[in-house]
């Protein structure tokens, strides 16, 4: 219940504080671009429930059936001029305050997957989405906030997105659900802020258990070696 009401408060909070920005983008998406202004996408959410995830427009309308749909790497020829600003400064994510504050999704959380990507988690991750609310950020997103590059720099992109990458954040966002607290996510929040202006900071590690503590920047998606 504390949760959810700091949710409310905090989203209504930081769509008002945030408003003028949010309407500068609106204006400027509105003509530029495709002249499209939000992104919907349904994703799984609560309850293992379908919902759509509110974001700015930052790719072609016909990204997600382009080469690569489920992945995006860095200079990725899909995404829009203005897009490339909102995806690197995160205000692309700023709408998702308006899903938080009508309970799709929350402050913290596992980032909110597409059926086709989320079929590649393991199944013991089901329980996570029965225990909390999807988030606009989280451990797994904090861990993997510089995903785009890590995709562009391996050496398989599928094998290191299926066989490094999710199964990692599975397991990131299994410990989260097992161990969620008001506390624990003002850290998250805390972290992701500094993670913003600090992109190199692993500010996160020191919170799990050391058996999670890894450096994705080794995720290549090499093939194993026998």
């Amino acid at each position: 219940m504390f949760k959810r009401l700091f949710d409310i408060i905090s989203s209504a909070i930081g769509l008002l504080i945030l408003s003028p920005i949010l309407i500068v983008c609106m204006i400027i998406l509105r003509f530029s671009g495709e002249g499209e202004v939000f992104f919907l996408q349904k994703r799984l959410g609560y309850k293992n429930e379908h919902f759509h995830i509110t974001k700015f427009a930052t790719m072609l309308k016909s990204a997600a059936v382009m080469k690569d749909g489920d992945y995006t790497v860095q200079n990725d020829p899909r995404v829009l001029p203005v897009g490339k600003f909102l995806r690197k400064s995160k205000i692309n994510e700023l709408m998702q305050l308006w899903d938080v504050f009508r309970g799709k999704m929350s402050l913290v959380g596992p980032r909110p997957q597409i059926q086709r990507v989320m079929d590649m988690y393991p199944p013991e991750f089901d329980v996570v989405l029965e225990k909390v609310r999807p988030g606009v950020t989280g451990v797994g997103s904090i861990v993997f906030r510089d995903e785009e590059r890590l995709l562009t720099e391996a050496i398989d992109r599928d094998r290191c997105f299926k066989t490094e990458i999710v199964p990692y954040k599975a397991q990131l966002e299994m410990w989260y659900a097992e161990n969620a607290s008001l506390w624990l996510d003002l850290k998250l929040i805390f972290i992701t802020a500094w993670a913003i202006i600090n992109p190199n900071s692993q500010g996160v590690m020191p919170l799990l258990p050391p058996e999670l503590r890894k450096d994705v920047n080794t995720f290549k998606g090499a093939p194993q070696t026998t």
